[in-house]
């Protein structure tokens, strides 16, 4: 095969752009991925192509206009391609869409600034839906007749929370449960690769709260960060985020179904920036409720988590409550990062929107408004995308049986999880 060359004047010829095949695209995008992210270490989540090009973009740290008329160039040898069939028309569309985004992030590292908005729908394929502090404001008071004592519900809420805290030498018991549990859950809907496995790491200093790095092979690594409280609830939420059926099986399908599979050299990078995000937290969000029904997570905390962390298994249905009621606060987070990243906020408004609005962990405030510095408008693929994964997979339950429409959704997830969809798609 003709090998594609990297200057944007040997894309043209007699005028016209040369109908490249798709694979030569393909790696091309993939290498333009590794450049960018000479200039941002964050940029490049997960790679396990060849390293040769990796190394190639070590050495060369090409400069961003020269990558920026690459990225274009390359889209200009998307235009009018056809798929052969639906996959491959997927594919042409995550491509043009991965690209659109490298671009806009290219731009951002050269210091050009968009609203938030623009921002998300040129990186992430999406907008977020925002709502005003009284709106807010009605779900605290819903949150305060829960909470015991008198007093700020910030603080009221801490005293009360304190009680659900895993100590620190019962959390890797308790995370190892919570993970295995998940993955039992997992498994029998969703054919893993048999040589798929992880590794836990607890580490401090960190913007996030855990942390899943693919390193190919089937195999992660998954960090917690310990600097901060990890209440009971964090363990099934961390451990189907970013193992199963999140991050972990996300990362291995891709590469089972379309690196290996398909021979889809992209796959083998990811770009945080990008509107695979969306895909990826939105679908480990969703599978922590694909995971356990509201029941069947109860009982699994009461009966097993909370006697593992040394925890009044009494207080479980209770604090489920509170947990469901907190939740309705997400999109807080997200009208928090556009007030300060649009300049509305100043750092010190936003951790009081943080803490009093969003009711987040005061002693957490902080390490949340550096989580926004760090990627911007990351936040809005955590809650937005999980609600459009939901509705998508929901769309596919279609069956009466309350068994069969629960295979029906794991179904319609484990394809989600193997396909090349991205945020429109889901609509």
């Amino acid at each position: 095969m003709k090998k594609l060359l990297l200057g944007s004047a040997a894309l043209l010829m007699a005028g016209s752009v040369w109908a490249a095949p798709l694979q030569d695209v393909a790696e091309r995008y993939t290498k333009l991925v590794l450049a960018i992210g000479q200039h941002d270490a964050n940029y490049v989540d997960a790679y396990y192509g060849p390293p040769q090009w990796q190394e190639e973009a070590a050495r060369q740290k090409r400069p961003l206009k020269e990558l920026r008329a690459d990225a274009g160039a390359t889209l200009k040898l998307l235009a009018g391609q056809q798929g052969a069939d639906a996959d491959d028309t997927l594919r042409i569309e995550f491509l043009n869409k991965q690209l659109a985004a490298m671009q806009a992030y290219i731009d951002m590292l050269d210091g050009k600034k968009f609203s938030f908005d623009e921002e998300t729908a040129r990186l992430y394929d999406a907008v977020t839906p925002h709502h005003t502090r009284a709106y807010y404001e009605s779900l605290v008071g819903e949150i305060a007749q829960l909470l015991p004592g008198s007093g700020p519900v910030t603080e009221r809420l801490k005293a009360f929370r304190q009680q659900f805290v895993i100590p620190a030498d019962r959390l890797r018991p308790v995370m190892d449960a919570a993970i295995r549990a998940c993955r039992e859950r997992t498994a029998p809907h969703i054919g893993l690769p048999a040589q798929e496995s992880f590794t836990l790491e607890f580490v401090t200093g960190k913007p996030w709260s855990g942390y899943n790095w693919y390193k190919g092979q089937s195999r992660s690594l998954i960090q917690i960060n310990t600097e901060f409280p990890i209440y009971i609830d964090r363990a099934v939420d961390l451990g189907c985020h970013e193992g199963y059926p999140g991050h972990h099986v996300y990362n291995a399908l891709l590469e089972q179904s379309l690196v290996k599979g398909k021979g889809w050299v992209e796959y083998s990078v990811y770009p945080l920036q990008s509107p695979m995000s969306l895909i990826a937290e939105g679908s480990a969000n969703y599978g922590i409720e694909l995971a356990f029904s509201e029941d069947e997570r109860l009982e699994f905390e009461q009966k097993v988590l909370f006697p593992l962390a040394g925890l009044d298994p009494a207080l479980a249905p209770q604090y489920a409550r509170l947990r469901r009621l907190l939740s309705k606060l997400s999109y807080a987070d997200n009208d928090a990062a556009m007030q300060y990243l649009d300049g509305s906020f100043t750092r010190a408004q936003t951790i009081d929107w943080l803490v009093n609005v969003q009711l987040y962990p005061p002693e957490k405030s902080a390490q949340r408004v550096q989580f926004y510095d760090t990627v911007r408008s990351y936040v809005i693929n955590y809650n937005l995308g999980a609600d459009l994964v939901k509705a998508y997979v929901q769309r596919h339950a279609t069956a009466n049986d309350p068994q069969q429409a629960r295979a029906q959704r794991w179904a319609a997830f484990r394809a989600l999880l193997s396909s090349p969809r991205l945020a429109s798609g889901l609509r």
